[in-house]
This record gives structure tokens, C-alpha cells and sequence, in this order.
């Protein structure tokens, strides 16, 4: 976003959680989230205020701080309550232009439905998936909504409203060590905590690969027996033939040479 872009009025919150590696499993800042506060960076430096509602003691929030931020507010709370009565709460209080999101948490329930459930709560639109907030001119903003196969649709939208940020979105800027030591981890309590039962009531546990059904497949011809019978067995699928003699293969190497005219 160029310089003269950015509104020194316009006010933007930038929600954002602790985040897991696929890989390791560590925690992390969320990658879509990253992607919301680069995008408030860009549009309203000055007015821009990050919001975490959980752990206030999470050092994965020390990332997003690391990103340029002077100070990350935290609404304190049990690791089983409910996020979005905490955050709904505050922001009807602050009453920002803008809120922005990541389309879905990485850890947690992730199911994508933050950014409904506030915009429910606060009475504002909802737009998913932005990649972009291109300008805001009276009172309306003009944002880029990614669609598949790096579409992009234009979109009007009045202020305020509530929008899921798209991995499609800008890059976010690297985490600095120093910057990120520095800043203010401001910590409140929550105006009100929710129990999610729900949520209590679960147990995680590493998913595991499901076993693929094999296809059955008839083999019509010698070079389809040939081809089953030599074929290497992969991970993504096999194939089982039936009714044909595919496990013998010096028959399939003789039917498909005859039926190419090799032998008579």
C-alpha cells in the first residue's frame, strides 16, 4: 500500500490468535492473522490496534508485536472460554471502522466463523476472503475479494464492517527479535467471560491418514493387464483387476506381444 493510501482517521482492529506449525506443531503467529495486521499496517499505521482475547502470557502474540507494534492489547481469559462474547463486547465499545480477521484459526475449534459471529454480535456486513482494501472514500471502502485461480472480484462496502483476510493477501513483514522485546503486552481483564462448554466437553489428538479403498478396475485388453501388472503401487490410489488373469504376468506379457503383431 503506497503512502498516500493510508487514513490517518480511519480506525482498524486486528484480531488475531496463537497459531500452530503443521509441521512441528510449535506455536506461532497465524498466518492469515499475520496477514490482517501487514494489511492494517498498511491502510492506518497510527490507527491501527491489535486485539488477542486468551493467554496474555503466550509468547507466540510476541511475533505480531515484532512486526512494528508498539503495544498488542489482550483481553484475558480461560483457555476454555469463548472468544467472541469478549470480543464482540469491547469492540461495541471502541467502535472501530474496521475489524479483520484470518479466514480461520489454526488451532482451536478453526471453524471459520469468527468473522460471522462478530458481525452478527456488532451489526456490521461481512466480507470474506479480501486481498486487498484498495481505497476508502466517503465512507465506503473499495477492497479486492481473492477468488479461485488468483481471480480477484471488486467490491463496495460501507464503513463499519467485518472482513476475513485471504492468504492471498500481502506477505506479512518478518517478525523482529527487538521490536517484538520491547513492545507493551497490555493485558485486561475480560468484561465477560462465556464457558464453552462445547469446546471443554472435546480432546485433541493427532489425526491420523485413513486407508484409501483401492479402485476395481476390468482390464479389456492385454496392454490394460500389462499395464496394471507392471504398474508401481503409490500412496494416492491402486487399482485391483478381476476376472483376469493379472497376476500372471508372463500371460500378460504374451497377450499384449500378440496383440501388437510381435509374435503370430
Amino acid at each position: 500500500m503506497q503512502p498516500d493510501k493510508q487514513n490517518a482517521n480511519l480506525r482498524i482492529a486486528a484480531l488475531v490468535s496463537v497459531g500452530k506449525h503443521p509441521g512441528s506443531g510449535r506455536a506461532r503467529r497465524a498466518e492469515q492473522d499475520a496477514r490482517a495486521v501487514e494489511m492494517g499496517l498498511a491502510m492506518a499505521p497510527q490507527g491501527l490496534e491489535v486485539l488477542h482475547a486468551g493467554d496474555p502470557h503466550a509468547e507466540a502474540l510476541r511475533a505480531y508485536a515484532g512486526m512494528g507494534l508498539k503495544k498488542l492489547r489482550i483481553l484475558q481469559q480461560g483457555e476454555n472460554a469463548d472468544a467472541v462474547p469478549a470480543l464482540s463486547q469491547y469492540l461495541s465499545e471502541t467502535k472501530p471502522d474496521i475489524v479483520l480477521t484470518g479466514v480461520r484459526a489454526e488451532s482451536g475449534e478453526s471453524s471459520g466463523m469468527m468473522a460471522y459471529l462478530l458481525g452478527e454480535k456488532l451489526g456490521m456486513p461481512v466480507v470474506t476472503r479480501i486481498a486487498e482494501i484498495v481505497s476508502i472514500d466517503n465512507g465506503q471502502a473499495n477492497l479486492l475479494q481473492a477468488l479461485p485461480r488468483g481471480q480477484r472480484r471488486a467490491l463496495r462496502v460501507p464503513l463499519p464492517f467485518v472482513a476475513s483476510v485471504d492468504m492471498a493477501a500481502a506477505t506479512p513483514r518478518q517478525s523482529a527479535f527487538g521490536p517484538a522485546s520491547r513492545a507493551e503486552m497490555e493485558a485486561k481483564a475480560a468484561d465477560v467471560e462465556v464457558l464453552d462448554e462445547v469446546q471443554a466437553s472435546w480432546s485433541e489428538a493427532p489425526a491420523r491418514k485413513r486407508p484409501k479403498r483401492l479402485k476395481v478396475v476390468k482390464a479389456k485388453t492385454a496392454a490394460d493387464r500389462f499395464k496394471a501388472a507392471t504398474a508401481k503401487s503409490s500412496g494416492d490410489g491402486g487399482k485391483v483387476l478381476r476376472d483376469k488373469p493379472a497376476s500372471e504376468m508372463a500371460q500378460a506379457v504374451f497377450d499384449l506381444l500378440l496383440e501388437e503383431g510381435v509374435i503370430r
